[in-house]
């Protein structure tokens, strides 16, 4: 009897649901392995274990100046609606492989106590797509798992990203494994499909920026209405880059992304003070530095990039905040590239102020 339209969304949403949940379960495309690194080296995101010799599942590696362990990265976008990548879809397994993991995973789940009705004939579609070239939406079907064809190209699954804290962003690639030839490009519908953009923004999630201090003259005290000087060499103020990788035979591409130190701004944490420029963004000089450095005989003069405090500390401190922001590009495979938002990096440095009623200069 002809299933109808109503009863067939009805199963291949039950189906899709199913089967997404039995490829997590039965062989997730990657799973986090955390290990120490230091920057310039490399941190990896491993996928499962290559069973016939012809290809192990996919794995991201990092380098260049990224947080340790695959952790997320200090940056923080200046862009509030960007986001790094959620979710994609990645190189998973071979045919053989993929036939093996899908097909016992299948058996297993048709063969549960209670299985029946809609969840049974869901699963039945899976496996008709996969063993009797059963069309699925846009995805043509595959005979017998496409073993003909092992080893010209691999099965793509949906991978997600285990720094994102979403859980409903971080599940949203609900699309089912699909077959991509080596040398090819996934097929257009696969939006997520990992390229050299998305590789972009991981390595803009896991970019480790460098905790520079800014000086200051006074340095961690200083006296009411008396200007401080802050500065920042070229010397510890320099460009940041991080790579993220994925190379399995017939896919290889990567991205590169590179901040430049733009601005300093500073925040003297406290409303009675007063900052030099009144913005308090001090822009980068032609030699890459930030301010001036305080030489004898500046006291009487305003400095470039600096604050001056109002009202003594008291018996405490104000937390001064100095917050540099980076301008953000990536470049990748093919000659892709672009911008992404400029990001920033604060550290606090704790200022005592004093009140005298005068100062000798």
């Amino acid at each position: 009897m002809p299933v109808s339209r109503s009863r067939r969304i009805l199963l291949r949403a039950t189906a899709l649901t199913l089967a997404l949940g039995i490829v997590a379960l039965a062989h997730p495309a990657y799973s986090e392995e955390p290990s120490a690194f230091d920057d310039g080296a490399d941190s990896e995101q491993q996928g499962g274990s290559d069973t016939t010799g012809i290809y192990a599942a996919a794995k991201i590696q990092y380098s260049g100046s990224v947080a340790k362990g695959g952790a997320t990265g200090n940056v923080t976008s200046a862009d509030v609606n960007w986001t790094p990548p959620p979710c994609w879809y990645a190189p998973y397994l071979g045919a053989k492989d993929f036939k093996k993991e899908m097909s016992g995973s299948l058996d297993e789940a048709l063969n549960k106590p209670g299985m029946g009705g809609t969840a049974s004939s869901a699963i039945g579609e899976v496996q008709r797509h996969y063993e009797d070239d059963y069309g699925w939406t846009d995805t043509p079907g595959y005979k017998d798992y496409n073993v003909d064809k092992d080893g010209e190209g691999m099965f793509w699954a949906a991978v997600e990203n285990p720094n994102e804290p979403d859980v409903l962003k971080r599940t949203s690639c609900t699309d089912l494994p699909f077959w991509v030839d080596n040398g090819e490009a996934p097929p257009p519908q696969h939006e997520q499909a990992i390229s050299p953009e998305i590789l972009a923004g991981l390595a803009y999630q896991h970019m480790h920026l460098p905790d520079t201090k800014v000086t200051l003259a006074p340095a961690a005290n200083t006296k009411v209405n008396l200007p401080t000087w802050a500065w920042l060499d070229k010397a510890v103020f320099d460009e940041v880059q991080a790579t993220a990788a994925l190379n399995v035979p017939g896919f290889n591409i990567q991205a590169t992304t590179t901040a430049k130190p733009v601005s300093l701004k500073l925040e003297p944490g406290t409303t009675d003070a007063e900052t030099y420029p009144a913005s308090g963004e001090c822009v980068i000089n032609a030699d890459g530095s930030i301010g001036e450095p305080y030489t004898q005989g500046k006291a009487s003069q305003t400095p470039p990039c600096g604050l001056k405090y109002l009202r003594s500390s008291g018996d405490g401190t104000y937390n001064l905040r100095a917050t540099i922001t980076w301008d953000i590009a990536w470049t990748g495979t093919g000659g892709t590239g672009g911008d992404l938002p400029n990001g920033t990096f604060g550290s606090e440095q704790a200022i005592a102020v004093q009140e005298i009623q005068a100062v000798n200069r």
